[in-house]
């Protein structure tokens, strides 16, 4: 008996590890950059096949195992983000699916025939509750792996990147239940046993590739914004004023080229690609140096005859509590008129936990005192959906992890963006596959709004992405450059994700709510009614 328990063991645990590598294979990974998206329709098989082998009370401890060991795998990068990073992410993915997998088991053991059906909707409320409130995190929904084919995800403007991610969890939830059923073996017959469900699905899969097919928007009337994108490929871990300085040179020149070569409506750098506050060091001139760098660059904004877009660091002064002033600093992004005036400023909206902001530094001080004295930037949130306008063209700056959530990039539209303009800085990580994670997002926000989405990079991945969800011009990653394109400024076509927002991820969280009810009403049944036979 306990080798049998051993050997099951030991074949779950397996199947627990398999699962893990073949959900961060299916997205962009070491291995393949672009990764390998096919397997995200099979990616959840081995963990569907690993909850019918356990036992009730050990579902919480598997599901730590699956949480930890998959991002530990998927999010390998985060090591060199910061040393908390690799344990904090992995850690708090193990408690989700602490959560998750007794879900899972639950729906395999209570709903019978429609199991797959209910762990894939369970699956899907987890995808929707894991990006929200402080912890919030889109990195790793199965949606997101498509990415390389648009053709799959042009759906998206009904019900944003959750519709997609139902079709890719949905079969592999299947093909376990009908291995669990008949064996591997004969799970192909057991599948052919059930022609309404695979004929349903296929149906519905053949429909989201012919929508794919016809459903991309013509822009070809829509007027062509020509922007320049400055990646000055530095090392954001090398700090200190002679790097500060050192950029500045390399995005000065590379605008020049730019400008000089191409003629770009706007020029646009990457997230703090410009480090001294230039609020903070024109008002108060605390550091000479700084200020001779910031006057160096505003002497070269005067000069020019077109709009910059600037990340950097808004800083300023405010009173405390005790009445004194102190320096407060926003992750920001500075727009400048042709001629060198500010026109405006947007302040990130939605910071990055643990290392742009931690709000609970009372609950758990050890916490905040590991991340301060590992070197964490803390920023102040934004609250205001800035909106500019150059040239007659209005759009939207979300900064770096904000182009991740779908809301945003819809609020920004909302509130009357043309163009979305995401400056981000992936280069900390030294991974092309961080970089193209990042960027497989980004496409998906161009199609649930029907809107042309920029990414200007400090490293990777600088883009331009059609209202279709397509790259139409790339700049080799990690390289000192600059990209130019025409961007079209479509606007012709409202959706309804941009009109109704996540609402098909609120379903799926009220009736994968209502299906663990229900399994846990069924189980305290069934327990009752076999005590009564017993009895």
């Amino acid at each position: 008996m306990r080798r049998f328990s051993l050997v099951r063991t030991i074949g779950t645990f397996g199947l627990i590890v398999l699962g893990a590598i073949l959900f961060a294979l299916s997205h962009p990974n070491f291995l393949i950059s672009s990764g390998i998206f096919p397997l995200a329709f099979v990616a959840i098989v081995p963990l569907g096949l690993a909850v019918r082998r356990m036992t009730w009370w050990a579902t919480p401890l598997w599901g730590i195992a699956y949480g930890f060991i998959s991002y530990a795998l998927f999010n390998y990068w985060l090591a060199t983000f910061h040393p908390l990073a690799i344990f904090i992410v992995p850690t708090i993915y193990a408690g989700y699916f602490f959560v998750v997998v007794p879900a899972l088991w639950l729906a395999d053991r209570r709903f019978g025939a429609w199991a797959f059906l209910a762990q894939a909707v369970i699956w899907m409320a987890y995808e929707w509750i894991r990006t929200q409130w402080y912890l919030g995190y889109a990195y790793g929904i199965m949606g997101y792996a498509l990415w390389p084919a648009p053709v799959l995800f042009q759906i998206v403007e009904f019900g944003g990147v959750w519709i997609v991610s139902f079709i890719v969890v949905l079969p592999s939830f299947f093909i376990a239940q009908m291995i669990n059923q008949a064996g591997v073996r004969g799970a192909g017959a057991a599948a052919l046993r059930r022609p309404a469900v695979v004929g349903v699905y296929g149906a519905v899969l053949a429909a989201t590739i012919l929508y794919g097919v016809v459903s991309p928007v013509d822009y070809s009337a829509a007027r062509n914004w020509r922007v320049a994108l400055i990646q000055q490929n530095i090392d954001p871990w090398v700090g200190g004023f002679r790097t500060y300085e050192r950029s500045l040179e390399i995005l000065l020149r590379e605008s020049t080229r730019a400008i000089r070569e191409s003629d770009p409506d706007v020029v646009v750098w990457s997230e703090t690609s410009f480090v001294p506050s230039i609020n903070y060091h024109t008002q108060y001139r605390t550091d000479q140096e700084r200020y001779e760098l910031v006057r160096e660059l505003r002497q070269y904004l005067d000069a020019q005859d077109r709009p910059f877009v600037i990340g950097n660091s808004d800083g300023r002064l405010r009173r405390n509590e005790s009445g004194e002033l102190e320096r407060i600093d926003y992750n920001a992004v500075v727009v400048f008129n042709a001629g060198g005036e500010i026109q405006d400023t947007y302040r990130k909206i939605h910071l990055v936990p643990f290392t742009e902001h931690f709000p609970y530094e009372r609950q758990f001080p050890w916490l905040h005192r590991a991340l301060v004295e590992n070197d964490t930037n803390f920023w102040y949130a934004g609250e205001e959906w800035t909106v500019f306008e150059s040239d007659g063209v209005r759009y939207s700056t979300p900064i770096c992890f904000e182009d991740t959530f779908g809301y945003l990039s819809r609020g920004f539209v909302r509130h009357g963006a043309e163009v979305i303009v995401n400056l981000t800085n992936d280069l900390w990580s030294k991974s092309e596959a961080c970089a193209m994670q990042h960027m497989s997002m980004a496409v998906f926000r161009s199609v649930e709004n029907r809107r042309s989405v920029v990414r200007s990079t400090n490293g990777g991945m600088t883009v331009i992405i059609d209202p279709n969800g397509r790259i139409t011009h790339r700049l080799e990653p990690f390289v000192e450059g600059h990209l130019v394109g025409d961007v079209p400024v479509y606007t012709d076509r409202d959706t309804v994700y941009t009109a109704w927002g996540d609402w098909l991820a609120c379903l799926f969280v009220a009736c994968g709510a209502m299906i663990v009810v229900a399994g846990f009403i069924l189980t305290v049944l069934h327990r009752r009614q076999r005590d009564d036979q017993i009895d």
